[in-house]
């Protein structure tokens, strides 16, 4: 089983992810720490694998606590689990040696993918590791685990859309504090314009957005979308 510490200072979120990483086989959550200095505290112990870690604490932020459990020695496996998003936390994390990084709001089937590499990953190590394997293809082996597989369009989806994509989509609309058109959105999330326009289409039909219009002086009216609070 692999040991996990889910860390967020919202005890309900917290006990949101631990319902989660409970339902992926293999896992198992160990502790919850709700401050960087209980998650410290956790570590040093021992016995924890994974910590599934939130960028806002109240302490001090998650990649604050990463650099301190690397400064101790604490090689603990990271994945970043929250609402922060933009490109310099992005990449301190991943220079830190964070394995993914999954923005709030999400999904059980985004974060069971991520589970799910992870856990090859792992199995990867041991068996290239035990065989003594050197060179450049047990090294590909290793980092291509890594890779989280397309997942599926789940029934609800049309066909040509992914789960991950529109929580994507999701997330950047839900944090929004105005309507986003579909190139502001495309911009944000890294899509074609195309794809996010199709992507927004469906969630709008779904109920999910709400769609304005916003008039220029001259041409089509552009359309806007924003998220609809349930």
């Amino acid at each position: 089983m692999i040991d996990v510490l889910v860390v967020d200072d919202d005890f309900r979120v917290a006990e949101i992810n631990a319902k989660y990483v409970g339902k992926v086989p293999g896992f198992r959550v160990a502790a919850r720490a709700h401050s960087a200095a209980q998650a410290l505290a956790t570590v040093e112990r021992g016995a924890i694998d994974l910590v599934l870690l939130d960028h806002y604490l109240p302490d001090r932020t998650g990649l604050e606590l990463v650099h301190r459990m690397r400064e101790e020695g604490h090689g603990t496996d990271v994945i970043m689990i929250t609402a922060a998003s933009d490109v310099t936390t992005v990449q301190k994390a991943m220079r830190l040696g964070a394995l993914h990084y999954l923005v709030k709001p999400f999904t059980f089937t985004a974060l069971r993918t991520r589970l799910d590499s992870y856990a090859a990953l792992r199995r990867t190590v041991d068996r290239v590791g035990g065989r003594g394997l050197t060179g450049q293809e047990q090294v590909d082996r290793i980092f291509s685990a890594l890779r989280t597989a397309p997942t599926p369009s789940s029934p609800g989806l049309p066909s040509g859309h992914s789960e991950p994509t529109t929580d994507l989509i999701c997330g950047v609309l839900h944090r929004a504090d105005h309507p986003l058109s579909a190139h502001e959105v495309a911009a944000e999330t890294g899509l074609s314009r195309s794809t996010a326009q199709r992507y927004l289409r469906h969630l709008e039909q779904a109920g999910r957005l709400r769609l304005s219009l916003k008039y220029g002086d001259t041409g089509r009216p552009e359309h806007r979308y924003a998220w609809v609070t349930p």
